[in-house]
Order: structure tokens, then sequence, then C-alpha cells
């Protein structure tokens, strides 16, 4: 990536990463793969075909996997699997099962590290069953073993720090759409005299992860690997997270 003759290079000192369709890649996330195998398991495979044609029903309601993953899973829980609580734990586990960890993420986030950049995960996790530590996104850092990588986890549920295990609840009702969890984000970061244009968000979806971080002063990278959504403003476009390595530094 360059800028005229000379390669791109942004100076930071906190790195927010967007977790669906980022960091995590949803791609074997398939009807079949999950709900067929739920009901394999519980006994009950003449109920596939309809679990199949509600989830179809969800998507062309939310767009994706990962907008009902972070967004709307208790309708999922209630609208396809009847909120039976058997159906729900084998949902959980198939789902860590089937997501993965983007290419070329772990070598990304194991470069931020070495260079002394906070990391953040910062989702549009709307609602979670679950408490913030236990919920699918912890699970699914926990279970890839990338977790360590991470200073926190950021949502519209709040956010947890991992190394004291505590959550903050002032992020709870803010919005990356609304652009409010940025606002909120560039407070804390000043109060700790780090500036948004010290910080960089990388993420795919331009309406949540650049638009309304740049118009916070944030340096933004849009992500195209898994999906391209679009041309943005964003500072630059980058294919693979392994591009970080040769873009990002930490600010002296």
């Amino acid at each position: 990536m360059t800028v005229g003759d000379s390669p791109l290079i942004l100076e930071v000192k906190w790195c927010g990463l967007d977790y669906g369709e980022t960091i995590m890649n949803s791609e074997n996330l398939t009807n079949a793969l999950v709900f067929g195998d739920i009901y394999k398991i519980l006994g009950e495979p003449e109920r596939i075909p309809d679990k199949i044609r509600k989830y179809r029903i969800l998507k062309e309601k939310y767009g994706n996997y990962p907008q009902i993953h972070e967004g709307h899973k208790d309708e999922l829980f209630e609208f396809i699997l009847d909120d039976d609580p058997e159906a729900i734990a084998v949902y959980k586990q198939k789902e860590q099962e089937a997501m993965i960890t983007q290419e070329g993420a772990e070598d990304a986030l194991v470069y931020l590290c070495s260079e002394g950049i906070e990391v953040y995960m910062v989702s549009e996790l709307i609602q979670s069953p679950d408490p913030l530590g236990r919920d699918a996104i912890s699970g699914f850092l926990k279970r890839q073993r990338i977790r360590k990588y991470f200073d926190g986890l950021i949502t519209p549920v709040g956010k947890i720090d991992f190394r004291t295990n505590t959550v903050d609840l002032k992020y709870k009702g803010s919005t990356k759409a609304e652009g409010t969890i940025y606002d909120l984000i560039a407070q804390e970061l000043k109060e700790r005299g780090i500036q948004p244009h010290e910080a960089v968000m990388v993420g795919d979806r331009p309406e949540t992860d650049i638009i309304p971080a740049q118009k916070r002063g944030f340096k933004t990278l849009q992500y195209t690997g898994f999906t391209d959504l679009g041309k943005s403003e964003a500072d630059a476009v980058i294919r693979s997270l392994d591009e970080l390595k040769s873009i990002v530094r930490k600010k002296p």
C-alpha cells in the first residue's frame, strides 16, 4: 500500500478490530452444518427443513449471519430454536466449532502486540444472552486461543477488560452505526493521553467501522478479504490482515 511513491505508514497507539467477517470467518456456518446437525443430535431430523426455512427468513431480514450473531441472537433462539434449552446448548457448541479465525489474523495480532499497540475488539454486539466474558465473542476468542492478544472487548452491551476481567457499563446502549461507541472510546483514550488520530479502526463495513470512526478523528482501514462492501473514504483498503504488519507502527 503506497501513497504516491511512499509506502503508507499509520503510526498509532491503539487499534480497534471488528469481529464478524474481519477477525471471525463465518463461511462454515451453513444451514446444514448448524441446524441440520442440531436436530440430528436431538433425534428430530424431520424438523430440519422448517429450521432451515426460518433461518433463511432471518438472513433475509438482517442480511447475513454476522448481523444475526452480533445483534439478534435472542430472536434466533426464539424463532428458530423455540427457546429450547437443549437445542440452544447444542447450537452454541456447533456455532463455536464452525467459526474460525480469518487467515492472517493471528500473525497480525502477534505483530501489533510486539509493537506495544493496545488492541481491542470493537463489535456491534447489540444483545447477548450471556454476560460479558461468557458471551459468544469471548468464547470465540478463547476457543481460537487469540484472546491473549486483546486488551478487551468493546460492545453496545458494555466493555470488558481482559486483563482485569472488569466490566464497564458506560458503553451500554452505544452503537457503532450511530458513532456513539466511538465517542466513548475517544473520550476514554483522551483521558489517557491518546488522541483519536493516534488510533486506528479496522473493519469491513463502511457504515459501522469506517465512516463513524473517521468522523471522530480515528484512522481507518477497510478490510475486504472476506466481503467487499464497496468503496469508502478509509485511509487504505487491505485484502489481508497480514498487511497490518507493513502499514501500522507504534507511535513513539
